[in-house]
C-alpha cells in the first residue's frame, strides 16, 4: 500500500486542484478551489467551451459590462466546481470573492449567489462549502451562514486567533496554512537549523489548533493546507483532513515508506472557553507579525488573481 492510500484511511483527502484529470487520477473525496486555481484552470482546453458558453450567455444579459464580468466569473467558478462534482463523491469549494473580506453582508450575499448558482444546475449546498478569508468579518459572515445550513470553509488560517474565533462562530471547517506560514519563517531565516518537521511552526500551528478542538470538543474540522514537503503531510497524518496539490499526491503515491498516525483525539473533554471579543480577536491576531502580514498578503494575492481571471473574460466578452 503507497503513502496516499494508506494516508486516506484516517484522514480525508482533498485535492487542491481544478484539473479534472488531476482530480480523477488521484480520486480525492473532496475537492477545493480559489481565484488562483480558477485563474489557472481557466486556460485549460477542458474548460474553453464552457467559459465559450458563459461568455455568450453574459452578452445577452441587460446589465452593465462590469455586471456582465462578475457573472461571467462566478459562473465560471460554479461551473469549474460542477465539473468537479463529476469526479468527487464529496463536496467542492468554491471561494468569496477575496474583495469583500471585509464586508460581513457582501460576503454573505455573494455566498448565497454562489449557492443558487449551484442549486440552478441541481447541485444542493450540503455538497458546497463556501470559502471565506477568515478576517472578523469574514468569520461573522460564516456563523450567520452556518445558521442558514450553509456550510463554510475558512481559509488563510495563520494565527491561533483566528482559529479560536472560528470554532466560537461553529463553522464547518477551517484550512491553516502550512506552507504560507513555513514560507514566512523561511525567508526571513527564522527556522530552526537543521531543518527538522517537529520544528516547522506551519505543523506545530496547525497540532496547537488541532489539540484544541479536541480538547474542547468544537467540531469544526481542520484541514491542513498550503504544504511545501512531504514531511509536512506526514507530520499532519491523523488530522481531520487535508487539502493536497497533485505534486504532492503524486508524490504520496510514489512512496512506500512507513506512515503513521501522527494526530489523535483527546481522550478528556473540558469545558468551552468563554467567547472571543472582537476587540480581543484583534488584539491577539495582531500580536502575531506573521499572521498579520500573511494574512493580508493572501488575501492580496487572491484579489489579484480575481482581477487577471476578470480581465481575461473581458477580452474575450
Amino acid at each position: 500500500m503507497n503513502q496516499l492510500e494508506y494516508l486516506k484511511k484516517f484522514t480525508k483527502v482533498v485535492a487542491d486542484s481544478g484539473d479534472i484529470e488531476s482530480i480523477r487520477n488521484y480520486a480525492p473525496q473532496d475537492a477545493t478551489t480559489n481565484p488562483s486555481i480558477i485563474l489557472k484552470s481557466a486556460s485549460l482546453l477542458y474548460y474553453k467551451d464552457i467559459i465559450k458558453k458563459i461568455l455568450n450567455s453574459a452578452r445577452k444579459q441587460g446589465i452593465s459590462h462590469d455586471n456582465q464580468i462578475i457573472n461571467a466569473s462566478d459562473k465560471l467558478a460554479v461551473s469549474i466546481g460542477l465539473e468537479i462534482l463529476k469526479i468527487v463523491p464529496g463536496r467542492i469549494s468554491t471561494e468569496v470573492d477575496a474583495r469583500l473580506s471585509f464586508d460581513s453582508m457582501m460576503c454573505i450575499a455573494k455566498a448565497h449567489k454562489i449557492v443558487n448558482l449551484y442549486q440552478e444546475q441541481g447541485i444542493d449546498k450540503s455538497r458546497v462549502l463556501i470559502k471565506l478569508a477568515a478576517t472578523w468579518e469574514g468569520i461573522k459572515a460564516a456563523e450567520q451562514l452556518e445558521k442558514e445550513g450553509i456550510n463554510c470553509n475558512m481559509t488563510l488560517i495563520f494565527s491561533f486567533a483566528q482559529a479560536k474565533a472560528c470554532a466560537e462562530a461553529s463553522v464547518y471547517l477551517i484550512s491553516p496554512f502550512v506552507g504560507r506560514i513555513y514560507d514566512w519563517y523561511n525567508k526571513r531565516q527564522l527556522l530552526v537549523e537543521p531543518y527538522s518537521v517537529q520544528h516547522d511552526p506551519g505543523v506545530k500551528s496547525v497540532i496547537n489548533i488541532y489539540n484544541y478542538y479536541k480538547k474542547y470538543n468544537y467540531k469544526t474540522i481542520i484541514m491542513g493546507a498550503s504544504f511545501r514537503k512531504i514531511d509536512q503531510i506526514l507530520a499532519l497524518a491523523g488530522c481531520d483532513s487535508l487539502t493536497i496539490s497533485p505534486v504532492m499526491l503524486e508524490k504520496l503515491r510514489n512512496s512506500y515508506n512507513n506512515l503513521e498516525i501522527k494526530l489523535s483525539p483527546y481522550t478528556k473533554i473540558f469545558n468551552k472557553p468563554k467567547p472571543m471579543s472582537e476587540a480581543a480577536f484583534r488584539w491577539e491576531h495582531n500580536q502575531d507579525a506573521m499572521a498579520v502580514d500573511q494574512l493580508a498578503d493572501g488575501i492580496r494575492q487572491f484579489s489579484l488573481d480575481q482581477n487577471k481571471l476578470e480581465k481575461v473574460l473581458a477580452e474575450q466578452l
